[in-house]
């Protein structure tokens, strides 16, 4: 069948809208009308090549709709089904599953090709393979997925804002309450508030930490993260550090959590710096695959215990996480209509990505038009 879709077809280019061919779902596979797709930091991470891939690529890793038809041998799923999709599928069966640790399936391993589970390729165009963004490409009308990457929804939920859970939302709520094990009374610090430390912000409200200091340069995102649970929202790490040395009365934060698109040296000093004895620092933001930016000193590390803690999926477990999201959405304990600052349409991702850039928007969703 054809599908447009939102593809980049080498490192720096711009987005860029075309037709593809779609094969129809595989033994195991299945076939989804998309209606909604998150525009997360990660996918400008492909064209910056902050995330290495092959191109080109169908974007999209966040994205909600509704099964239209189902490949062999697949029986959780049946046509009619909404579903939102896990940028990290989930076999259920490698070592990494078997051990409950299922964010690091070993189908994770199929990210940098982008091909789906069989090793093989459903968009193509102009005598190329495309591949997809963590085996989905959610900025498309249609998309042939893995059912390892659906997790089937209550059909009353709105498709329009459920996409969000598929990872910048459960990514944000597990670095704190996950990754970062937040407790009640705590001191936590968020270092960067956007699609991810926002929802550090609603995930440390929601397990009791006293004190949520929110460090944006933005005035929009600091005033938002005080709308969703940040007891104080600061400009820079420097006035964090005050704070927290007043709060804490000099014995510093318990948490530090990494948010930021881009994660620096600076970003670890500030962090390291603010933790207490035997406190954690948790990196949920990345850099280049060749960088290599955090260096601590040993001293404090092995004399203060304190912890540096890398977080996917926020240590979460997609097939878990996702539906309880949705049911903390249900009780009113998970803002999720209100990280929507700006709707766009496919034809429109360039300007989507740019006000992301321009630090426009807490979130941005991709309404998909068939």
């Amino acid at each position: 069948m054809k599908t447009k879709a939102a593809v980049l077809r080498d490192l720096g280019k711009d987005w860029e809208i075309a037709e593809m061919d779609l094969d129809p779902p595989k033994a195991g596979e299945v076939l989804v009308r998309w209606v909604a797709a998150g525009l997360c930091h990660s996918d400008e991470h492909l064209r910056t090549g902050d995330i290495p891939v092959r191109y080109p690529i169908v974007g999209g890793h966040e994205g909600a709709g509704v099964v239209e038809e189902v490949g062999a041998g697949v029986t959780r799923l049946t046509a009619g089904d909404h579903v939102v999709c896990s940028f990290l599928p989930v076999c259920g069966h490698c070592r990494f599953c078997a051990r409950g640790m299922t964010n690091m399936c070993d189908l994770g391993a199929l990210l940098y090709d982008n091909c789906l589970p069989d090793g093989t390729f459903r968009f193509h165009a102009d005598g190329m393979d495309f591949g997809q963004m963590c085996l989905l490409g959610t900025f498309a009308q249609w998309g042939t997925v893995s059912e390892h990457s659906c997790v089937k929804i209550d059909d009353d939920l709105p498709l329009q804002t459920v996409a969000l859970v598929g990872c910048g939302v459960p990514t944000g709520w597990g670095t704190a309450v996950n990754a970062g094990d937040v407790r009640p009374g705590e001191t936590v610090v968020v270092y960067g508030i956007g699609g991810v430390g926002i929802n550090a912000v609603q995930g440390a409200a929601f397990a009791g930490a006293q004190h949520i200091i929110a460090v944006d340069p933005l005035s929009n995102k600091r005033e938002f993260a005080e709308q969703l649970g940040a007891s104080h929202a600061v400009a820079d790490a420097a006035q964090a550090q005050e704070l927290v040395t007043e709060l804490t009365k000099g014995v510093g934060a318990d948490k530090a959590l990494m948010t930021m698109g881009v994660v620096t040296q600076e970003a670890i000093d500030a962090a390291f710096a603010a933790v207490r004895k035997g406190g954690a620092v948790v990196v949920t933001g990345l850099n280049g695959p060749g960088v290599k930016n955090i260096q601590i000193p040993s001293f404090e590390l092995t004399l203060f215990q304190k912890r540096i803690q890398g977080a996917l999926f926020g240590g979460g477990n997609p097939f878990d996480d996702i539906p309880k999201m949705l049911d903390l959405y249900r009780g009113g304990h998970l803002k999720l209509d209100e990280l929507v600052t700006n709707r766009y349409r496919l034809d429109d991702v360039n300007q989507g990505y740019q006000d992301l850039v321009d630090g426009k928007n807490v979130r941005g969703l991709m309404i998909i038009d068939h």
